[in-house]
């Protein structure tokens, strides 16, 4: 067996299973040393691609900034190389980047076609094993340059953990500016870094809990037009809202069915009580699911469409419940101190992730669907809105300091890796695309 891999006979999951109690896949390909509790990030090297002006080093920006945000991996100051890449054709020098720690080594050219495309090229390789791991082409406009990184990155993060990543992605949330007594709420989108920023509503009507699709660039979201809460569908690729209802009690959270073919969301009653329902988008047929007089709302359906988490007041504060997707059998699963809410399943069915208020403190957290292994993934004055990036590895969030206004922050599931996201403004109620590719 060749170096790195006899290095490698458990993955990165495997090796963080005595943290954190979770399987994954056996077939990574990197090391992840943790002694004592300390992660070391795997060391790669991202060199610039091979062009003829400045955009293959613009892609390398990119794609290492991708791969150092995940906490995963360290790349490796560009000062530090030995070996200059002059021809992608060529295998590298493999001792040179094993002097200096190298585990990964990420190379790629870009050249422009005659119809205007840009045509870029990259290699990994395994620099332990003295061979290739991936190597892909790809045909672009030269405005989708950063996507092609983000792909890049992905099946770099692919090959060396054995995960698929989730760098090929967009954030759709509400940016907030304004005076706290009159604030301006728009919805708006950009790439999971903060890239490409752009707005979906101009901010002369109240927007609030957007999420996506699970199946398509679309989303679902609440617009306030005077004081009656509408339901919208929205086609982020053609700019094209769609009224699903309009409610004249209130309505929260509304939130697709995997299959993106329903929304589930809740409704005020007459008596006070909150309830679930859910809406078919074909039909418009509306289904009820809880009959209660507490307060039901913030459902989340796990992946395989067969059960739904909410939140509930029915034992007197917020707590987590679990039941059938047709209402039966619910039972509560959070029984710890404090207050939970905002549910929302991992796409990977292992984890549902939360919000929990205890002590004057509001924290992230994730427990399986059982309740068993709840975990604290960070705290402060104000956390809210958990969402999972498509692979199940990690969550965003928004936090709000004191004195100070909403912004946004990922996190791994481990709890290790914590970092906000760059914002122009306020941003708050962040849902993570579908990978886009």
């Amino acid at each position: 067996m060749e170096q790195l891999e006899r290095h490698c006979v458990l993955s990165l999951f495997v090796t963080i299973l005595a943290v954190v109690n979770a399987v994954f896949p056996v077939r990574a390909a990197v090391v992840l040393d943790i002694t004592g509790g300390n992660f070391n990030p795997v060391p790669i090297a991202v060199t610039d691609f091979l062009s003829s002006d400045g955009i293959g080093s613009q892609i390398t920006s990119v794609i290492a900034a991708d791969l150092d945000r995940s906490g995963l991996f360290r790349t490796v100051d560009k000062i530090s190389f030995l070996e200059h890449i002059t021809n992608t054709e060529v295998r590298p020098h493999f001792t040179d980047w094993q002097r200096i720690g190298v585990q990964g080594l990420v190379i790629g050219c870009v050249s422009r076609e005659a119809d205007g495309r840009i045509h870029i090229e990259f290699r990994l390789w395994d620099v332990y094993g003295n061979r290739q791991l991936e190597g892909r082409q790809f045909y672009s406009t030269e405005e989708s340059w950063r996507r092609v990184a983000h792909i890049i990155a992905d099946a770099v993060y692919h090959k060396m953990t054995g995960e698929t990543g989730y760098f090929d992605t967009r954030i759709v949330f509400i940016d907030e500016t304004g005076p706290r007594n009159a604030r301006i709420k728009r919805l708006a989108i950009m790439d999971q870094d903060g890239a490409n920023l752009h707005y979906l509503t101009d901010g002369r009507e109240i927007v609030l809990t957007p999420r996506f699709s699970p199946t398509r660039q679309e989303i679902t979201y609440i617009a306030f037009t005077g004081n009656i809460p509408h339901v919208y569908l929205q086609q982020i690729e053609v700019a094209r809202r769609e009224l699903v209802w309009a409610f004249s009690n209130m309505t929260i959270a509304p939130r697709f069915s995997p299959d993106g073919k329903k929304v589930i969301m809740s409704l005020l009653q007459d008596n006070g009580s909150t309830n679930l329902y859910i809406m078919d988008l074909r039909s418009r047929v509306v289904t009820r699911l809880t009959s209660t007089l507490s307060i039901d709302t913030a459902a989340s359906y796990s992946p395989d469409g067969n059960k739904i988490v909410f939140e509930s007041d029915e034992s007197g504060r917020q707590q987590i419940y679990v039941m059938n997707v047709d209402g039966s059998s619910q039972q509560r699963i959070s029984f710890g101190d404090g207050s939970y809410s905002t549910p929302v399943w991992s796409p990977r069915g292992d984890y549902i992730a939360f919000t929990k208020q205890s002590e004057g403190q509001f924290s992230i957290g994730v427990m399986h669907p059982d309740g068993s292994g709840e975990r604290l993934l960070t705290s402060g004055f104000h956390n809210e809105g958990p969402t999972w990036a498509p692979n199940g590895q990690v969550l965003m969030f928004f936090r709000q300091n004191v004195g100070k206004g909403p912004k946004i922050y990922t996190i791994d599931i481990t709890g290790r890796n914590e970092r906000q996201l760059p914002t122009p403004n306020d941003a708050s109620d962040p849902a993570w695309s579908p990978l886009l590719n």
